[in-house]
Formats: structure tokens, sequence, C-alpha cells
């Protein structure tokens, strides 16, 4: 069988044969379901789709209360028992009405916010945030968060303010040159000597036996010389009463030298106070004084936090050849991190740590 002969598309023919009519036909399905449902539901009114159930469940909200009555054996422990009062801390100083205070049973309001059945405190509620502790700031450091760099660590600096930077530097590494050569030696390991001969130590252990033998000697004639019994005299009437009175002299010597000398305060009583006051005067200003160096210490390092002290970060300094005047010619350089780190240090933040060096 040959070929159907096509036919040309140019007619009016074609035309109507090739229009799609899926649309079309979509359409009067849409519209016979519709039509065979009960019509259309975009024409529909809420109130006829949709149904307010306002009917209660009481079985289930009866379930509910049910398993929250129930209570595990470690809540109810925890539960506050109206017969048993609570101990107060012996460490605390508390008064008469702050110890009847709290010796009294808290009534159970709507506002407190532990709950009456298991007696936890609902972290959630702003309630009593108002009635909490307020607990108390650390003080903040007089360092602050970022240092301004003299004007002589900057890219471009005029010749004396570099030159003082310089001289600030140079300084901090002279004291520690002459900390490591003034400062004290470490104890050597090993101490340098020559080495003896078995033979000779038997002969030094051999003169040593015999000159502590002849040390024992002298001191044990010396020790029976001492002990010798002394013919003992006997002491007469007359010599006892000679050392009764004699006695009783020097008491009398000492009560009069004690009363000269409490009348000779009294005359100083004067000069006593303005001692006194002097003293004063002179602990104040010490104490003055003290405050201002404590405070200069806070500003320059932190206190003492750990094993290891503060050691501040070497000064930022180029040296005369490397002063370009542009920003473009400066050399980079990390020292962003270290720069944050040294400053939490510096502030108390972070403990100081030992300089570590690479292997």
């Amino acid at each position: 069988m040959g070929k159907k002969a096509k036919s040309s598309r140019k007619g009016k023919k074609a035309w109507r044969a090739n229009i799609p009519t899926d649309d079309i036909e979509e359409f009067f399905e849409k519209s016979t379901k519709d039509a065979l449902s009960g019509g259309s539901v975009a024409n529909v009114s809420n109130d006829f789709l949709f149904i307010v159930d306002k009917s209660r469940d009481l079985s289930i909200k009866r379930k509910i209360e049910k398993h929250r009555e129930k209570s595990l054996r470690s809540d109810s422990v925890l539960q506050r028992n109206a017969f048993v009062q609570p101990v107060p801390s012996s460490t605390l100083k508390r008064t008469k009405k702050k110890k009847k205070e709290a010796l009294k049973p808290l009534p159970e309001t709507q506002d407190n916010p532990k709950d009456s059945t298991t007696g936890l405190h609902d972290i959630w509620d702003d309630k009593g945030e108002g009635n909490a502790k307020t607990r108390k700031k650390p003080a903040s450091s007089l360092i602050p968060a970022v240092e301004v760099e003299p004007p002589g660590c900057s890219f471009n600096p005029s010749f004396e303010a570099h030159q003082d930077s310089l001289a600030q530097a140079v300084a901090v590494e002279m004291q520690k040159s002459y900390r490591n050569e003034l400062g004290p030696k470490p104890v050597p390991l090993t101490v340098p000597g020559e080495t003896v001969d078995e033979e000779e130590m038997y002969f030094l252990d051999a003169d040593d036996g015999a000159d502590l033998d002849a040390e024992d000697l002298d001191d044990n004639n010396d020790l029976n010389l001492g002990q010798r019994p002394s013919k003992m005299k006997r002491v007469t009437r007359v010599e006892l009463n000679r050392r009764a009175r004699r006695k009783e002299t020097l008491k009398v010597e000492a009560e009069a030298k004690k009363i000269e000398y409490i009348s000779k305060e009294i005359d100083c009583l004067p000069d006593i106070m303005e001692e006194i006051a002097k003293e004063d005067e002179e602990k104040r200003r010490r104490h003055v004084r003290r405050v201002v160096a404590r405070q200069e210490r806070l500003k320059s390092g932190p206190p003492r936090l750990g094993k290891h002290k503060f050691e501040p970060a070497p000064l930022q300094v180029l040296l005369s050849e490397e002063i370009s005047g542009s920003l473009r010619k400066l050399k980079g350089c990390c020292t962003l991190a270290r720069d944050r780190y040294k400053s939490f240090e510096k502030r108390g933040i972070l403990v100081p740590e030992a300089k570590r060096h690479r292997k």
C-alpha cells in the first residue's frame, strides 16, 4: 500500500483540524463533576463549608488532670513539708528578724512561680525576676580594650617621635640583658673536682678516725675535771639576813625608778602625742602611695592570675631603613591575633602562659 498523500496546510480546513481543544474539554469535565457533586465549591459560602465545634471532651480532660496529679518519687521527696522546719546555715550570720522570716512557711499563691505538686521553679517565668538577688559585677579593668600606640610606631612618623619610640624599645631590651647578666646564677648540676683513688680514700678515712678519737679523749678529761666535787660552805644566819636586806633595797630602788620613769613620761606627753600624730600621718601617706602604686600597676599589667607572670609584647617600631612613607611599600606582618591575645592577658581575661619555643 502506498503512503497517503499529504494535504496542504495552507487551507482553512487544515487550520481547523490543527487547533488544540484540551482546555475546553477540561472545562466541560470539571463542570459536569461539579454538577454531579452538588455545585462548585468556589460559589459556596464559608459557613456552609466549615463548622466550629464548641463541644467539650470531658473524658480526655479528666485523663490529663489525673496524669498531672501523679508525681515521681524524686519529685515527692523535694515537696515542701509544712511539719518540717528548714535548718538555717551555720556560716551565715543572720539577724533574729531574718531567722523568723526564714522559719515561716511561704504561702503558695498564684504569683509564686513554684509548682505546688513538684516544688520546682519555673525558669521561664519572668514575674520573680525583679526580686532575685543581683550579682555583683566584676570590677572593670583600668586598661582599655584597644590601646593606642605612641606616634613613633606609625608607618610615617616624625623624626623626634620615631627616635623616642626607638629609645623606649632599646631601653626594654637593655633591661632584659642586664637582668640576665646581673641576676642570680642557677645552681650547677655537677660540681667540678678531682677524682680520688681508692687507696687515698682509705688513708683519709684512717686520719679522720684518729683525729676524732683524740678529740673525744680531750673532752672526757675536761669533763672529769669539771665534775670534781667542791666543798660546800655553810650559810650562816647573818648571811641570810644580809641577802634579805639586799633584796628589799633592790625592790625599793626598782619601784623608785619606775615612779620616776612614769613621771618623765607624763611630762613628755605632748611630745608623745606629736610623735603619734607624725606616725599616723606617715601611715596615711604610705597608704596613699600604696594605693597609687597599685593603680599604676593595674594600668601597666594585670594582677597575678596563674603560675607565670604577664610579659608585655615588644613595641612594634620600624627601623630607620624600613620607613618608606607609603602604605603600599609597608611590609605586611600578622600581629593582629597576637595583639588581641596579649590584650586579653593584660586585662586579666586570660591566664598568662609561658612562652613556647618552636622546636
